[in-house]
């Protein structure tokens, strides 16, 4: 039987290493837990079952391996130390018999992205930043259309543009938008992006490195590799739309909590074919995973055991190659959900509402 293993790590070190091991998660702070991590070794975590093609009837497995590192930690540590982890947990599935290894988190963002670490190991490594694109995208024209957004009017932002998977959901978008803002720190990768983008784009494109840029948009799709929250509820307009794609999270839970006129989303749920088990609650509903994750095993699903998404470029084709590959074996975009919360559609017209008697007060 085919197999896949897919990497993990703590994002919120108290509540990601209690379900794992409570007592743990429960007596040790955060910067007991970063300190630790450094000296545990990869943890099994738990195997998946019951992922079915649709296309094909073909049934895999997979593993659910932990590197213990947070993201506070991988930013602290030499490269190499955090190189050698991720590699340490890829032994492991190797040693369970994986075919293909995918990258989750930070662990595919760290360093050049994946291709030291699919140098070093004998299986297969993908990031799962391909189908994490498709994903995003969908999921922002999706959250426009029910709130009644019209991308070919609108400004719409992308936070994070020049990273591996905001460059291309930039590339994407600009094609659509009346308006791009295209939002990161480093200023000369910026400028070369909108000279890049500039053949492509429908309208005008504006670069920024400061967020506040942002209460000119109304559709912003975030997804950075900050370690803490970077959007806060005085950046965003009444009635706008935010897709989160960051873990940990680019937009602080303050906006949920104080602006109820704007509908935060999570970006890239994506439903698994077949009567899926992860044995392990990583905070999604049954049956439901990352993009990434889900890239992961529609190659498996696929037989595609070759490094697949690794490095900082991250092409179109490979965007379009995936998300084919994916709807072919039945994975879909899944329902909405809102800082781990399913949105429904009563929520998304209690925003719209709000949004209006906002806008009249501006």
């Amino acid at each position: 039987m085919d197999s896949f293993a897919f990497i993990i790590h703590p994002i919120d070190p108290k509540r990601d290493v209690s379900r794992k091991f409570p007592f743990l998660g429960r007596v040790l702070s955060e910067r007991q837990i970063d300190f630790f991590s450094t000296f545990f070794p990869p943890v099994y975590i738990s195997e998946i079952e019951g992922v079915t093609s649709q296309a094909t009837g073909k049934t895999i497995k997979g593993w659910f391996i932990a590197c213990p590192y947070t993201p506070r930690r991988m930013m602290e540590l030499p490269e190499r130390s955090v190189y050698r982890k991720i590699i340490h947990a890829g032994r492991m599935a190797e040693k369970l018999g994986a075919d293909i290894l995918g990258l989750g988190a930070f662990t595919s963002v760290v360093g050049d992205a994946g291709v030291t670490i699919a140098k070093e190991l004998d299986i297969p490594v993908t990031t799962g930043d391909s189908f994490t694109v498709a994903m995003a995208v969908q999921a922002i024209r999706e959250a426009a259309r029910v709130m009644d957004i019209k991308i070919e009017d609108e400004t719409v932002a992308v936070v994070g543009a020049t990273g591996a998977i905001g460059r291309v959901c930039a590339e994407l978008l600009a094609s659509e938008a009346a308006q791009m803002l295209l939002v990161a720190r480093d200023e000369k990768k910026l400028e070369a992006l909108r000279d890049r983008l500039q053949v492509k784009a429908r309208g005008e494109l504006v670069i920024s490195t400061n967020v506040d840029i942002l209460k000119d948009a109304k559709l912003i799709l975030t997804v950075t590799s900050s370690i803490n929250d970077i959007i806060h509820p005085q950046h965003l307009q009444p009635g706008s739309v935010v897709c989160d794609v960051a873990r940990p999270r680019d937009v602080s839970a303050m906006v949920a909590a104080v602006r109820n006129d704007i509908l935060v989303i999570d970006g890239g749920m994506v439903d698994v074919p077949g009567a899926v088990n992860f044995n392990f609650n990583f905070g999604f509903p049954e049956g439901k995973a990352y993009a990434c994750m889900a890239e992961t095993i529609a190659l498996a699903l696929e037989g595609r055991f070759e490094d697949y998404t690794v490095g900082k470029d991250v092409t179109l084709e490979r965007v379009q190659d995936i998300a084919a590959i994916a709807e072919r074996h039945g994975f879909r975009m899944s329902g909405f959900r809102s800082f781990e919360r399913e949105v429904t559609l009563e929520q998304i017209e209690f925003v719209r509402k709000n949004a209006r008697k906002g806008l009249q007060r501006v």
